[in-house]
């Protein structure tokens, strides 16, 4: 399945927003796709994933074990979450909630959120960016391929909720477009905590 995820996925342009060195924290990281893709790249990052699927983490674990040197590996940990209280304390240089929120229970995406800014270091982003809600038809194929490959009925999380949560919490918005890949669309949002 992660062979096909850069033809509706903006992978290279979310690596391009992984910066060369720090701290990430990949909240949802599945199977670890986009910190294996940075540090296979050659980004100096120390990468944190946490997800609360065990099937992900295993095959983000193989993939570690397996597609990274042993050097890459070491910069590597894998956490599994049964929620807020299992991820770490500590503050990071990026924060990343990639094709997320659609999967959080309506109750709980917005302390999700705000978990996720408080673990911004000042001057550090947070990269966000999950499946469009508009137009309905390209809506219609995000929800279709989430009801095939994760089996869930999502409800996606308006735009204007996420930038809203972001400006009360400080941060300022560096970054805001809409992608395409194969009639599926994408929400991207860079913002910055100020420093």
């Amino acid at each position: 399945m992660q062979q096909w995820r850069p033809y509706t996925c903006p992978v290279e342009v979310l690596l391009s927003l992984v910066p060369d060195s720090g701290s990430v924290f990949d909240i949802g990281c599945g199977c670890g796709l986009l910190l294996a893709l940075a540090l296979r790249s050659g980004k100096e990052i120390e990468a944190t994933g946490l997800d609360i699927s065990e099937a992900a983490l295993s095959m983000a674990a193989s993939m570690k074990q397996n597609g990274l040197t042993a050097e890459e590996g070491g910069r590597l940990r894998l956490h599994l979450s049964r929620g807020l209280a299992d991820w770490p304390e500590t503050t990071f240089d990026m924060v990343s909630l990639i094709d997320v929120m659609h999967h959080v229970k309506l109750d709980l995406r917005r302390p999700t959120l705000e978990a996720a800014i408080a673990r911004v270091k000042p001057g550090g982003t947070l990269l966000y960016k999950d499946m469009c809600r508009r137009p309905r038809w390209r809506a219609l194929l995000n929800w279709s391929q989430d009801l095939v490959v994760s089996r869930q009925w999502i409800r996606y999380t308006p735009i204007a909720q996420v930038e809203e949560v972001a400006r009360l919490a400080g941060l300022m918005e560096e970054r805001s477009e809409t992608l395409y890949r194969l009639g599926f669309g994408h929400e991207l949002r860079l913002y910055r905590r100020p420093g």
